[in-house]
């Protein structure tokens, strides 16, 4: 098979599972829309496909961005924090060796993480200052979002471990990839800033030469 009959089939299977996505996402929905009795009595919709878990995470980091922002937002805390980006980044490192994970993946994969939070703060910061009315009225404690920060570490690390297969074949990843990712904003209702921040944080999770990585 050549290349290009390759990249066609590639192509139709991505837009089958995109497709796919755009169908089953909303009739999970809807189905959990309809369980009105009982607790937990229905399973959440969560983001499709081998890299759904991973995502899910993903998206769950960039969710408690939003907290981050308003913890931050009308003090002198900044966006940008450097001594806390270094440290986290060299515990992500030495995580990431104990538990058998490509260190230099992890520490590019967590970079993107943080750039992806930053993103979300200063679009958050920037619809507050427009739209008073919109910021928050409570400022969350800091050290409580760091602890689940901390925990989201280390599951992220985790999922790392588990997709390395996929995530080493860049056709097989990218449509992974995008089949989470279509799937995950929709389950979630991501508004363009968190899905711009969603694009930015899984810029990574495909090794280099992947059509996701690109």
């Amino acid at each position: 098979m050549n290349l290009r009959t390759q990249t066609t089939r590639c192509a139709a299977t991505l837009g089958l599972l995109v497709a796919t996505s755009a169908l089953t996402v909303p009739q999970a929905m809807a189905a959990d829309a309809h369980v009105t009795t009982g607790p937990a009595s229905g399973t959440a919709a969560k983001p499709l496909g081998r890299l759904g878990p991973l995502t899910d995470l993903i998206i769950e980091r960039i969710l408690v961005s939003d907290d981050v922002a308003a913890s931050k937002f009308g003090t002198d805390s900044p966006i940008e924090d450097p001594v806390r980006e270094a440290q986290v980044l060299d515990s992500v490192r030495k995580q990431a060796e104990a538990a058998g994970v490509d260190a230099d993946t992890a520490v590019a994969f967590f970079r993107d993480q943080i750039t992806a939070s930053k993103i979300v703060q200063r679009g958050l910061f920037a619809r507050w200052t427009a739209h008073p009315e919109e910021a928050p009225t409570t400022r969350p404690d800091l050290g409580p979002i760091r602890s689940k920060l901390d925990q989201l570490t280390t599951a992220l690390l985790a999922e790392l471990k588990d997709t390395e297969q996929v995530r080493d074949k860049p056709v097989a990843c990218g449509v992974q990839l995008t089949l989470a990712s279509v799937s995950g904003a929709a389950v979630e209702h991501l508004d363009v800033l968190h899905r711009q921040a969603l694009s930015t944080a899984t810029d990574s999770v495909c090794h280099p030469g992947g059509p996701a990585g690109q």
